[in-house]
């Protein structure tokens, strides 16, 4: 990784570049995690970055910065954007929602500040408008500074292209849940639909799980880990232990809807 970290926005240009009279905050999606699979405005963007932000965990590298490792120009300025609060405290708690908004807060100025004189590159893993967190510093930014996103191929897309079997048929109804709600909405929403993706797994396996048993999908269910990423695992859901599921990891449940096949016995 690059040696040159620097956490706070600095007003420093390029050295390779020089310093624009403008600039810009542009959000590239990354795709699912295989560089391969971003696109090429994007990988045109970051490679030619002057200024690269960053979402991660305090003491980790990111998942955003290691999918573009070995892409960044020499002397390029990092700025990781370290999150306050990870899983410390109840994601409904007040003392959670204070932390992070004073985080999108302080993190909206300092980019706005940079982009004076400067265009910004965050990355973004994924699709920064699907469960994001750069949508967040995107409803800050509007109004203050010029901003552009790149869009980028879902992670759930790469998961179940790994899995060798098509997501929807026909007119299967796709429905995209996420880990933390509550039992009692899993179960409402995967009664509901034909094919599902749950999001944000992780330590809330166990639920998800719990929600399939009872809605009657468990043996069906897919478990993908750093789905299209080194290290990647396709396996069923009922094979998986509950203390062994990363947070980046997806529950896929194919469709089954109408498929233009003849039935047993049609004449050719």
């Amino acid at each position: 990784m690059s040696d040159r970290v620097i956490p706070d926005s600095v007003t420093q240009g390029c050295p390779a570049q020089g310093r624009p009279t403008s600039g810009r905050i542009i959000c590239a999606g990354l795709g699912p995690g295989d560089p391969e699979l971003m696109s090429v405005r994007a990988d045109r963007l970051i490679r030619s970055a002057c200024h690269v932000a960053y979402f991660r965990k305090a003491g980790r590298a990111g998942q955003a910065r290691r999918i573009v490792e070995g892409m960044l120009a020499p002397g390029v300025i990092e700025h990781p954007m370290e999150y306050p609060v990870t899983t410390e405290l109840p994601v409904d708690s007040p003392a959670y929602r204070d932390a992070l908004a004073g985080f999108y807060d302080s993190w909206a100025a300092r980019l706005t500040d940079l982009a004076r004189t400067q265009d910004v590159v965050v990355l973004c893993e994924g699709d920064p408008f699907f469960y994001g967190s750069f949508m967040h510093l995107h409803t800050r930014l509007q109004g203050h500074v010029a901003l552009e996103v790149v869009p980028g191929m879902t992670g759930m897309t790469g998961c179940w292209n790994v899995t060798g079997i098509p997501i929807t048929w026909g007119d299967d109804v796709l429905t995209v849940l996420t880990g933390t709600m509550p039992e009692a909405e899993l179960i409402r929403h995967m009664q509901a639909t034909d094919a599902l993706v749950v999001m944000k797994t992780g330590r809330n396996l166990p639920r998800v799980r719990s929600a399939l048993a009872l809605t009657g999908r468990l043996e069906e269910a897919w478990l993908i880990e750093r789905g299209t990423m080194p290290g990647q695992r396709v396996i069923r859901l009922a094979e998986a232990h509950d203390d062994d599921c990363p947070y980046f990891a997806i529950v896929l449940v194919h469709g089954h809807g109408r498929r233009p096949e003849r039935a047993q016995g049609d004449e050719p």
